[in-house]
């Protein structure tokens, strides 16, 4: 009997998520906004600070959500080609690393002279470095800038971020327990990460191609869909496993079989399922937040200096690439996003001793604001380049239906 009830609780949330974030995305959309931004906002509406019907933090929803990250860096991957990664490269590079490191001291100076100690300050200033990169994608894609020059710099920009963001956690982790910094681990981190992107693509390039041909001779409705989506599956289990992120497996996955002849079948079948997965990653981002907690002046206090170096580093980094002749507002509000990964930083230092309710809610102001500034920031960058590209056609489908549905096609 406790079972059913469960079991009734769990079909109530999920309804209450499908239907706050459609409609929530739909009159984003017709307020001129990307319907991330409603679905988001139907995160804040349904969490714990308002309806309290949404625990972000609950066995089933988190779950959930973690698939819908998956599912969307997974379609990302199938939709981009890595020969354009691979020439956006030296941009990309630039501007992540110049996203990390300022954001970085800032976040650490801000808190320093707000009369924080060393360790909560360095926790301030790592929640700053990381960047949403479903949620800078998803709202590209909105835009139908996902395929564009600047996209890919942002997408690369990302990756790099995620994987600095992993040395970083990993030193913040230490330094919380007491254990003094070592070249040694920093090193092999970013070795385990980065030797993982490269061997999956090298193998994978070589492999899946073969393997995918055989997979397409069963004549089975749905078998490449599913194929493909487990291969993406097993990708981010191997690379949560050789520490690396989760999220840059399946990116990687999607990176293997975008030169697949299988590549479309396979995007018709994921974007089915996204579309019931992603919206609910996206309202668990918005229900993480309390919104009550943000009465205490000195959150307040420590949460705006926060944001405005948060904004202000990330913005910098799109220009770091002096060389580049782009739209390097669009790439630097496309950093801006911390989502649920400035949220992973703030919660290991609440779990850890190294910060407390009242900084881990400020941390939390600047995670939400940096969220929903990022949408509305590139609206109004990108209207600059409003000409289309030559992939930006109608009827691509994939990421553009996943991500960016009836917007995403006014759009273009």
């Amino acid at each position: 009997m406790n079972d059913s009830h469960a079991f009734v609780n769990i079909l109530a949330t999920l309804i209450a998520i499908i239907l706050a974030t459609k409609l929530l995305g739909a009159l984003a959309q017709r307020l001129g906004q990307p319907s991330v931004l409603g679905e988001l906002l139907a995160g804040v509406l349904l969490g714990g600070s308002v309806l309290g019907i949404i625990d972000p933090q609950g066995p089933v929803v988190f779950a959930l959500a973690e698939l819908g990250v998956l599912i969307l860096l997974f379609e990302i991957g199938l939709h981009t080609e890595l020969g354009s990664l691979v020439r956006v490269g030296g941009t990309a590079a630039s501007v992540g690393v110049v996203g990390v490191i300022l954001p970085f001291a800032g976040g650490y100076v801000a808190a320093v002279l707000l009369g924080l100690e060393t360790l909560p300050a360095i926790v301030c200033g790592a929640a700053l470095t990381a960047t949403s990169v479903g949620i800078s994608a998803r709202v590209l894609s909105d835009l139908g800038q996902l395929d564009r020059t600047e996209g890919r710099i942002v997408l690369g920009a990302a990756v790099i971020d995620d994987v600095i963001g992993l040395i970083i956690l990993s030193l913040v982790t230490g330094l919380a327990a007491g254990v003094a910094p070592a070249p040694l681990p920093i090193l092999k981190t970013a070795a385990l990460a980065f030797g993982f992107i490269a061997a999956a693509i090298v193998i994978g390039r070589t492999l899946v191609p073969t393997i995918f041909g055989w997979i397409a001779r069963i004549e089975i409705a749905g078998t490449l869909g599913l194929f493909g989506l487990a291969f993406a599956f097993v990708l981010a289990w191997l690379a949560e496993h050789a520490g690396s992120a989760m999220i840059i497996g399946a990116f990687a996955a999607g990176l293997i079989l975008n030169p697949t002849p299988q590549r479309r079948t396979i995007e018709r079948a994921t974007t089915e399922i996204g579309h019931f997965f992603v919206p609910v990653f996206f309202a668990a981002v918005g229900a993480a937040v309390d919104i009550r907690s943000f009465l205490d002046p000195a959150t307040l206090a420590i949460g705006g200096a926060l944001i405005v170096v948060g904004i202000a580093g990330k913005m910098a980094a799109g220009f770091a690439p002096w060389w580049f002749k782009g739209n390097k507002a669009l790439i630097g509000a496309a950093m801006i996003p911390r989502g649920e990964v400035g949220l992973i930083f703030a919660q290991m230092g609440l779990a850890t001793g190294a910060i407390d309710v009242a900084l881990f809610s400020a941390i939390a102001l600047m995670v939400m604001v940096t969220t929903f500034a990022g949408p509305p920031l590139l609206q109004h960058f990108a209207a600059r380049d409003a000409i289309p590209s030559e992939v930006d056609r109608p009827g691509q489908g994939g990421v553009d239906d996943l991500v960016a549905g009836e917007y995403g096609r006014r759009k273009r």
